[in-house]
């Protein structure tokens, strides 16, 4: 969409001062916005684009996951894995999530995240429906290192493609309403397992049928996204001209500086030279061995309390059921009080909580109290990695830098998964003590680490505003006077 064919809200409302302090009317931008147009505009959004990321979405963690389930069905005698086998074909997954994912971010960028999503999701439906096939470590390990790489850029690119159809203080509700998905998949999959795995005939043992079934419905709903989906709010095609006016100025507001901002690779990839970049990649490092190790050994922690194959399964899914609700919960209050880090910090020390009460209890004899336990493991999963992705795409103006960064810092917590998948050894069984000591330590650091930044950009905050004489807060300060990022004169961190 040419710029010059819309109302655009410019620069024209800021003037500067003596000090060459831009000072902002962003009253005057506002005005530019009709209130009621913009809510019927965020509603087209959200009952159009997210119920089908949701779902999208809801695949991919089905897809991803599902080897939990399978394991207590048998899939190790069936495949005649021994030793450390099975850890092992759960660590490589990561490695090509890593490499690729950059790669998978930009073309995302450039051809849109809607061809790239639901090609990405065709791929990954075809890997897993490829696993009926497998007899041996060899081929699983091959289908898995496929699926690491066509699965690695989706949740990134998900991330970017609501920020362009979201305003920055209501982006972590309608990421988390996304996110949900994920812990709804993990209790729709204890619940398909435990329906699948009372098959007890037919030519497939038993767990074969929960890859065919996730891997066909993730195909038949990744062409539907195809056709569905658009490039972004200015171009979404159920939208009037007046309405693609609307959403581009309410980006160009609070949002990006500029609106379907052409990738510039060499200018993007400079958000690496901001401190705050490498910190917030030290927090998904810490958020991703509690995150990776409760989505991939949940059904293994609550096998401990003593249940069968059947019931491990169907006890997933309340805690992975109260995990979206309290996602939620935090979200929306988050978006409300317009605070990130505190909400991040809360949510490393419901899991950090979870899994002390986990190591310390004799959880034979204390089963009620060792099952609410893994609530709160779930609890504390899902909140920091919505949050947290919020967080710092809230503080970057530039399209490109913001799909880069997301697109590095989100493989990072998932490459723990190298970390968690290793540290559940058959050795250490029933109680894995190591690995839940492990987990506690990593949430418990994140706790620190993100308090530690959030006070360091209030600090700067206070700082900045000191030394220019005013009171700015991120949200008085409209995204399209933020093309310099920390370096612009009313830049505010979003905290």
């Amino acid at each position: 969409m040419e710029d010059d064919k819309l109302p655009e809200v410019t620069s024209s409302q800021a003037v500067s001062d003596n000090n060459g302090t831009v000072q902002v009317s962003r009253t005057a931008l506002e005005e530019a916005i009709d209130a009621r147009a913009e809510r019927a505009l965020v509603w087209k959004f959200d009952l159009r684009i997210l119920p089908v990321l949701a779902i999208m979405y809801l695949f991919n963690s089905l897809d991803k996951s599902n080897l939990g389930n399978a394991k207590t069905a048998g899939l190790e005698d069936t495949l005649n894995l021994e030793g450390n086998q099975y850890n092992l074909i759960l660590s490589i997954f990561f490695i090509p999530y890593v490499l690729t994912a950059p790669f998978l971010g930009l073309a995302g960028k450039m051809y849109g995240p809607n061809i790239v999503l639901p090609c990405m999701m065709l791929a990954f439906g075809l890997c897993t429906i490829l696993v009926v096939a497998v007899f041996n470590f060899e081929g699983l390990m091959a289908i898995r290192w496929f699926l690491g790489m066509s699965e690695s850029a989706f949740f990134p690119l998900v991330i970017y493609y609501l920020t362009t159809f979201y305003r920055r203080g209501e982006l972590a509700r309608r990421l988390a309403i996304f996110y949900a998905a994920q812990s709804i998949a993990s209790a729709f999959s204890g619940l398909l397992a435990f329906g699948v795995f009372r098959i007890d005939s037919g030519p497939l043992a038993s767990w074969r049928y929960l890859f065919l079934i996730e891997g066909g419905g993730t195909i038949l709903f990744g062409i539907f996204a195809l056709w569905y989906l658009p490039r972004s709010s200015t171009e979404a095609a159920f939208l009037s001209d007046d309405e693609k006016a609307l959403a581009f100025n309410r980006m160009q507001l609070d949002s990006s500086a500029v609106v379907n901002e052409r990738l510039n690779i060499r200018d993007s990839l400079r958000i690496f030279k901001q401190a705050t970049s490498w910190a917030i990649i030290g927090i998904q490092i810490c958020l991703g061995v509690p995150l990776q190790s409760v989505q991939l050994f949940l059904p293994v922690i609550i096998k401990r309390l003593g249940y069968d194959t059947v019931k491990t399964n169907l006890y997933t899914v309340a805690p992975n059921v109260s995990g979206a609700a309290m996602l939620l919960i935090l979200a929306f209050c988050s978006d409300w009080t317009r605070w990130r880090f505190p909400f991040v910090a809360l949510g490393f020390l419901f899991t950090f909580v979870g899994m002390v009460i986990f190591v310390s209890l004799d959880v034979e004899r204390d089963t009620n109290v060792a099952y609410f336990a893994s609530f709160m493991m779930t609890w504390g999963t899902s909140a920091p990695s919505v949050l947290l992705d919020v967080w710092y795409n809230n503080n970057i103006a530039s399209e490109g830098k913001r799909v880069v960064l997301t697109s590095v810092a989100v493989p990072m917590a998932n490459l723990m998964g190298l970390v968690s998948s290793n540290i559940f050894r058959d050795q250490d069984s029933p109680k894995y003590l190591p690995a839940l000591i492990t987990t506690a330590a990593f949430g418990g650091t994140g706790i620190l680490f993100t308090l530690a930044l959030g006070l360091w950009m209030m600090f700067d905050n206070a700082r900045r505003n000191q030394k220019q004489g005013t009171d700015l807060r991120a949200v008085d300060v409209p995204t399209e006077l933020l093309r310099e990022g920390p370096n612009s004169p009313n830049f505010r961190w979003f905290y």
